[in-house]
């Protein structure tokens, strides 16, 4: 009876073993700047941003106007005006391009800003639906195809079935 239990562990314990190298791991790829492209949302976020953009240039503009304006109005003082006058319209010209170079450093962060702000919402519903995929799948992990350096047919590649997931064509 003794022997028959040590047997019965023994046969248990290689069956154990053998299920769990028989267990294969399984690794999924997707390509997620191309999955967020062909997000609906992505269309919206892009038309924001182009808007945004837009109304920075319109300012931007008009103060380049304005610059040219005062270089046509230093360049008609001529050679009778004062020196006072002369200096005073140089200070104005400088002052506003230090103005136009704030005003430049200062879009620049709030495009992206906005871009974050606009771009967030987007990848968080992206990255959700990437993580339902790979559970639903037995995923253990999955890279980005952007950042792997190598990749094995086994991988399952999740694009098509993130965007069916998304209801995307």
């Amino acid at each position: 009876m003794r022997n028959l239990l040590k047997l019965f562990a023994v046969i248990l314990l290689m069956g154990t073993t053998a299920s769990i190298q028989a267990q294969t791991l399984k690794f999924g790829h997707i390509d997620l700047q191309a999955l967020v492209q062909v997000m609906p949302e992505s269309k919206t976020a892009q038309t924001e941003m182009t808007n945004f953009q837009g109304d920075i240039e319109e300012i931007f503009g008009g103060m380049q106007t304005e610059l040219q304006q005062k270089y046509t109005e230093f360049e008609q003082l001529g050679e009778e005006a004062s020196e006072v006058k002369r200096n005073a319209k140089i200070t104005e010209i400088q002052d506003l391009q230090q103005r136009i170079e704030n005003y430049r450093n200062t879009a620049q962060q709030q495009i992206q800003q906005k871009q974050a702000e606009v771009l967030q919402p987007i990848y968080e519903k992206a990255q959700n639906a990437v993580e339902e995929v790979a559970k639903e799948q037995g995923l253990i992990y999955v890279f980005d195809v952007n950042a792997v350096l190598y990749r094995s047919n086994q991988s399952v590649d999740l694009l098509p079935l993130v965007k069916t997931k998304l209801g995307i064509e």
